[in-house]
């Protein structure tokens, strides 16, 4: 017991540096794996930290280098899954890479993307557009970008920079347009570019059922911090995809919640604006 608490007594700052970051690492390694819901890989993860952390306890009580060889190896097993995860995982941490990239909320009508009243024309024309495709069964996924959207992606299609509305939208989404494959892009009133090629989602979880489109809307959501709203052409099934989650069967009620968050102008959005320009005036005051 003596040598331990030497031991602790012994400890400087950079053990407690040490300490840190290594806490911070396991922290970050078992939320991404909980996340990614592999309960396999999760529960070999945490033994692995379990057993070194005991090891290292144990050298620190009796005072002596023991038990080398089996610390390297779990040290080196707990490495090992960080490895694991940035090459079977290359699109997760491109995605957290590219959501830490673009954190900054464009301010819509500073822009030139509309004042509110134009945003709500705006949703209203998307639902227009959304149920009268899904009663045709027209396929068609429409990208809403509220922060900076990669410009190689918008490259990909045809710039339009034009007034949003649901005749715009549907004939995009025609058949017979030669836009129809690809992906619509709107910030705010302004649809910015149509025919749009998305990268897919490489997600193995995602359900054999999505089709392309869908794989490509799970894909932007994961990259970028967009609402991507799906058509089915086969089933006329409206979804959405945000944060990489597909969600089906949306309701025009629900689509239209999601579109007004989207773009700020939800009644929680509107409160919240409203609140935080109260306490500005509070502060200047």
């Amino acid at each position: 017991m003596s040598g331990f608490r030497e031991y602790i007594n012994n400890l400087n700052y950079l053990a407690a540096v040490d300490a840190v970051v290594f806490v911070i690492y396991a922290a970050v390694m078992i939320a991404f794996f909980a996340r990614k819901r592999h309960s396999k890989i999760l529960f070999l993860f945490i033994l692995s930290l379990a057993v070194l952390l005991g090891l290292e306890i144990t050298n620190a009580y009796l005072d002596g280098e023991y038990f080398w060889f089996a610390r390297r190896i779990l040290l080196f097993a707990c490495f090992a899954f960080f490895a694991l995860a940035a090459v079977v995982y290359q699109s997760d941490l491109k995605s957290i890479f590219s959501r830490v990239a673009n954190t900054a909320k464009i301010d819509l009508y500073t822009e030139g993307f509309g004042s509110d009243d134009d945003l709500r024309n705006s949703t209203a024309e998307m639902l227009s557009a959304a149920q009268n495709m899904a009663k045709q069964n027209i396929g068609a996924i429409i990208v809403i970008a509220t922060k900076k959207f990669p410009s190689n992606i918008l490259d990909t299609g045809t710039r339009l920079n034009a007034e949003l509305s649901a005749a715009l939208l549907e004939s995009i989404f025609n058949t017979k347009s030669p836009l129809h494959d690809g992906a619509v892009v709107v910030t705010g009133n302004r649809i910015l570019a149509a025919g749009c090629y998305l990268p897919l989602t490489q997600n193995i979880n995602v359900s054999k059922e999505y089709g392309t489109r869908h794989r490509a809307a799970i894909g932007i959501s994961e990259e970028s911090d967009v609402l991507a709203i799906v058509v089915s052409e086969t089933t006329g099934i409206i979804s959405i995809a945000k944060g990489g989650e597909m969600k089906r069967y949306i309701t025009m009620e629900k689509l239209k919640e999601e579109i007004e968050d989207a773009f700020g102008i939800s009644p929680a959005e509107i409160a919240k604006k409203t609140l935080e320009k109260n306490q500005k005036k509070h502060w200047r005051i």
